[in-house]
């Protein structure tokens, strides 16, 4: 009997690497050498073959690969709805008097009502610091935030944390990189300050010094949660680690992403979402675009790849290694 395997994918054992490296070079394997790794089907690595249920067929590695990367970005996604429901809980317990306890501390977790004080409280955090903030910043609608004098607020609050010889690390959509009000904040500001952008990111964050991170608790952004319990804290400031190290520099020195056979960065993002079976209004809103600019990538993706139907361009992005990382 196959011994049992139980570990991760991100540690894919050696038997394997061996069969699936194997099913890639030539199509398919039998069960009975997909036995020697049972871990590939259930990683969803290899599949019954649709027209010979005696073969197993390889899933392309760009499409687990971001499969597998969704699966963790849903995870993270769903810590963040555990942390607002846990804040609802209990930001009414720690309003109680602390003299019930005989203990005055900072709360770990606190609820802020309205942009003045989530600005203020934010403001405040950074004037204290000298070292590090870390910040996701997705294309934003609400008017206050678009506003001049919030844009001039923020330019402020973050020159005088450079001149304090601070350092200052911001992740954008790629949507973002020429945008006007983002352009000019970089030509304006002087010191230790860099930009990525990322095709997707995730909700707004604000890590100062690794101690307290300010997150949405809303839809609209009128409350916000201020988090100081350190493991917290912590996991805010690796997601964020992680994503920087997967970003393009837009700032001190922009980079252009290369196109792959014709196909541009922008369109290789919306071909990763549609492999991923998701709607042109779902492709729309994770990228910041609108629908209709989706819709004329994806039309020039199907010319580009010689496809006459949704669900072919599907198969066809799948086995043009467009998807794959570079090597």
């Amino acid at each position: 009997m196959t011994e049992a395997h139980t570990h991760g994918l991100e540690d894919l054992c050696a038997a394997g690497t061996e069969v699936y490296e194997r099913a890639l070079r030539e199509g398919h394997v039998s069960p009975s050498e997909a036995e020697q790794a049972p871990c590939l089907v259930d990683f969803g690595l290899l599949t019954h073959a649709v027209t010979d249920l005696r073969r197993l067929e390889p899933i392309a590695p760009a499409v687990a690969f971001h499969r597998m990367l969704r699966a963790m970005e849903d995870r993270v996604a769903e810590e963040r709805r555990r942390e607002q429901r846990l804040a609802e809980m209990f930001e009414p317990l720690m309003r109680i008097d602390s003299s019930r306890t005989g203990t005055e501390r900072v709360p770990t977790l606190g609820v802020l009502s309205g942009l003045d004080r989530i600005g203020s409280a934010i403001t405040q955090a950074m004037a204290a610091s000298s070292g590090e903030v870390l910040a996701i910043q997705p294309h934003i609608t609400h008017t206050a935030y678009t506003a001049p004098a919030f844009h001039a607020e923020a330019l402020a609050r973050d020159q005088a944390l450079l001149d304090r010889g601070g350092r200052l690390r911001t992740l954008y959509q790629h949507t973002l990189r020429h945008a006007p009000s983002v352009v000019a904040r970089y030509e304006q500001l002087r010191g230790d300050v860099a930009a990525r952008t990322l095709d997707e990111i995730p909700d707004r964050l604000i890590v100062v010094d690794r101690t307290v991170a300010f997150l949405p608790a809303n839809e609209d952004r009128t409350l916000a949660l201020e988090v100081r319990h350190p493991s917290l804290v912590a996991f805010c400031a690796t997601v964020f680690d992680r994503l920087w190290h997967l970003a393009t520099p837009m700032h001190p020195e922009t980079v252009q992403r290369p196109s792959l056979n014709g196909v541009s960065p922008r369109q290789r993002a919306i071909a990763s979402l549609l492999v991923e079976g998701h709607t042109d209004a779902v492709m729309a809103d994770r990228l910041g675009m609108n629908i209709r600019t989706v819709r004329v990538h994806i039309a020039k993706l199907a010319a580009t790849l010689g496809s006459e139907s949704r669900a072919q361009l599907g198969y066809l992005i799948a086995r043009s290694g467009i998807l794959d990382p570079p090597g």
